[in-house]
């Protein structure tokens, strides 16, 4: 878990220098209006006063060192935790898997992780400046105390109002700082979700449609900023009003106190500075925003760190063929059955291919597989080792997965093939494997090309993804994976498949009937149950199973 004192406290290198020039800064502030009170009075008794002005002088360098040095370690200590929260929330996404990223949209996440982490990183040093910034009121309390009881009383009553105007102000804040962020995070969501689908919606002519849904949210955006700055201006207004109070009163008791005889000039001159102390508590405001945005950006940092991730074991695979083993595998979502008590046992180092119609339970019976997601009930074993309880290491080296929409990852079209860059023989091997070296090889810089700017049509990218997926050890999982190839080069990938020399186990999803054929078993999907497993040609005779494939 994370929490507003966890991600304050990261900074406990910088808080330290931090909360010392507050502190600094604060005792400045309180020293020069009783060191300039006293040069008033030392010019008016006409001697003595080029002590108290050098005096003076020496404060204010001292109060701008402080205040420079305050500003770069604040700017270090949110520059850190930022890196630092960052780091835990793409670790916690990234490990969590699909289930532990089911429940966020894309585009909320990223705003999770990039606006909202800085926000939340500026507790540290926004809860040392709030604290720190009682310092000059309070001391100011005091020393007008000493100075004469009467304005510290004057003072106190207006003081008090100044408060009560910032608890208003923080209280109202909080709430309208989430719900702020929170519709960000809704607008970013919809804009990933549209530039997914750029090319659909760019097709289908719905471009304007398209834009009235993303920026539909900004009236509500709009709103939240109005009430922050409502609350905010409110605040201020007040905190105005009531400064000028606190202002008057001091004066006004000090100036009978003066007339009496009982303070000098340059005590009334020192108690109208600290009377304005107290009135700049007004100036918390600010302060107080940081520490709404702050909270609110923990809270949704922790909404994500609060998704369980994928535990992992610590158990190594045996030597073995890739056998693998449902026993009473149930998956259920959103109380869907998705697969539904699923007992089977798939003997290693064959081609299996899975066949269904749409909502058959395909893809989740490949997930279970590849340990993609977690079975709600039952378990799913490699070679008589549950899946669970492998280590994490050890389940990525003997499974590899590859997909209908492949996501490419690297700098280079050969690390996008090996991301890890462990051998360019093996790079080659898996690109030859899957005939992506056939395109490969044609562009411009060959496996140095720039992924981001290699030139690629669907069946390329899903050849790019079998490669990177070919270096598995026990298990090949194969969702549609190749669906966009030509037929021409699907029957060439699926001879390799079918005749690997490595005697893996190769599980495929595919809705071709020729595939099927190639494949030594045929695991028959309807519902998310079982309806029957054998070579392709013993169940072509079921009218049902040939209505699968249309």
């Amino acid at each position: 878990m994370i929490s507003f004192g966890a991600v304050a406290k990261h900074g406990r290198g910088w808080l330290p220098v931090i909360g010392v020039n507050a502190l600094i800064g604060s005792a400045v502030t309180l020293a020069l209006p009783t060191v300039l009170g006293r040069s008033v009075d030392s010019i008016v008794a006409g001697t003595g006063y080029t002590r108290w002005l050098v005096i003076a002088a020496a404060l204010i360098g001292l109060g701008i060192a402080a205040s420079i040095v305050d500003a770069f370690a604040g700017a270090a200590c949110v520059a850190e935790t930022t890196a630092w929260l960052r780091h835990r929330l793409v670790r916690h996404v990234v490990r969590g898997g699909p289930s532990g990223t089911r429940d966020f949209e894309t585009g909320d996440l990223v705003t999770r992780v990039s606006a909202n982490a800085t926000d939340a990183a500026q507790a540290g040093p926004a809860v040392v400046t709030a604290i720190a910034a009682i310092a000059p009121p309070l001391g100011s309390l005091i020393l007008l105390a000493v100075i004469d009881p009467w304005l510290a009383a004057a003072f106190f009553g207006g003081v008090l109002l100044v408060v009560l105007v910032l608890w208003t102000f923080a209280k109202r804040t909080a709430d309208v700082s989430l719900a702020y962020q929170e519709t960000q995070g809704r607008i970013a969501a919809l804009l990933s979700e549209s530039l997914t689908g750029i090319r659909t919606i760019t097709a289908a002519g719905t471009t304007e449609r398209e834009e009235r849904r993303i920026l539909g949210l900004l009236p509500e955006l709009h709103r939240n900023g109005v009430v922050t700055w409502r609350i905010l201006a409110r605040s201020g207004a007040q905190a105005a009003v009531v400064g000028p109070l606190v202002l008057v009163a001091v004066l006004a008791v000090g100036g009978l106190q003066l007339v009496a005889g009982n303070i000098t000039a340059g005590e009334l001159f020192a108690a109208s500075q600290y009377a304005v102390l107290g009135a700049g508590l007004g100036n918390l405001t600010g302060v107080l925003g940081e520490l709404a945005r702050a909270k609110a950006g923990v809270q949704r940092s922790a909404e994500v760190i609060a998704v369980e991730p994928v535990a992992h074991g610590t158990l190594t695979l045996p030597a073995g063929p890739g056998q693998l083993t449902f026993d009473g595998v149930s998956v259920v979502a959103d109380g869907n059955v998705l697969l539904d008590n699923v007992n089977l046992d798939l003997p290693g180092g064959i081609t299996i291919a899975v066949v269904g119609p749409s909502g058959a339970g395909k893809s989740v019976f490949a997930a279970v597989a590849a340990r993609l997601r977690d079975p709600s009930t039952g378990q799913v074993s490699l070679d008589g080792v549950p899946l669970q309880a492998v280590s994490r290491r050890a389940l990525r080296s003997a499974v590899g997965c590859a997909f209908e929409r492949p996501q490419l990852v690297g700098r280079t079209v050969g690390e996008a093939i090996d991301p890890h860059a462990v051998s360019p023989i093996r790079t080659l091997a898996a690109a030859r494997a899957t005939h992506a070296h056939d395109f490969v090889s044609r562009l411009p810089d060959g496996y140095f090309t720039s992924l981001r700017k290699a030139p690629m049509s669907g069946g390329e990218r899903q050849r790019l993804g079998l490669a990177r997926a070919w270096s598995a050890g026990r298990l090949l999982v194969l969702d549609d994976a190749t669906s966009s190839l030509d037929t021409a080069t699907e029957r060439q990938i699926s001879r390799t498949l079918t005749e690997d020399r490595h005697h893996r186990t190769r599980l495929i999803v595919t809705h071709r009937p020729a595939t099927a054929a190639r494949a030594d078993l045929v695991l028959w999907l309807d519902h998310g149950q079982v309806q029957a497993i054998a070579p392709h040609a013993d169940l072509w005779h079921n009218t049902s199973y040939r209505a699968v494939f249309g």
